[in-house]
């Protein structure tokens, strides 16, 4: 078993921060927001972006997959009551020349093997594509 750990801590009422490792973010816990820091929903989003590059970095090798770029494109849908995320569509755009069959090969093991993406599509409608890059 894996395990992880962040901290967090409010800096002002304009921010916050979470560090690991030696790594730093910014956090946007300004109830005005701000453009210039990643605000939660945000940071769920851009978790399961990291999720899906990760594990392409993890399945290319294994697939022998010809790969040249790869983009995450991700739209979340929050209700208000009770406040959560109801939907979260992705499109993953691949720069390649490997077949659809191939694309759909990687996709599947992205899905399959996602610790993130498999936590959030068992408690949120998880939905997207992978298309070549054109």
């Amino acid at each position: 078993m894996l395990e992880y750990r962040v901290s967090a801590r409010r800096i002002d009422s304009h921010g916050s921060e979470a560090t690991t490792k030696d790594a730093k973010i910014v956090l946007d816990t300004d109830m005005a927001g701000r453009a210039d820091a990643f605000n939660p929903a945000e940071m769920l989003l851009a978790s399961l972006a990291a999720c899906i590059l990760k594990g392409t970095e993890r399945v290319i090798p294994m697939l022998k997959f010809d790969l040249r770029g790869i983009e995450v494109s991700l739209h979340g849908f929050r209700q208000d009551s009770p406040p959560k995320m109801i939907r979260i569509d992705y499109e993953i755009v691949v720069d390649t020349d490997e077949t659809d069959a191939r694309l759909a090969l990687l996709h599947k093991n992205l899905q399959k093997y996602g610790t993130i993406y498999n936590t959030l599509a068992g408690a949120t409608d998880l939905s997207g594509t992978i298309r070549r890059k054109g």
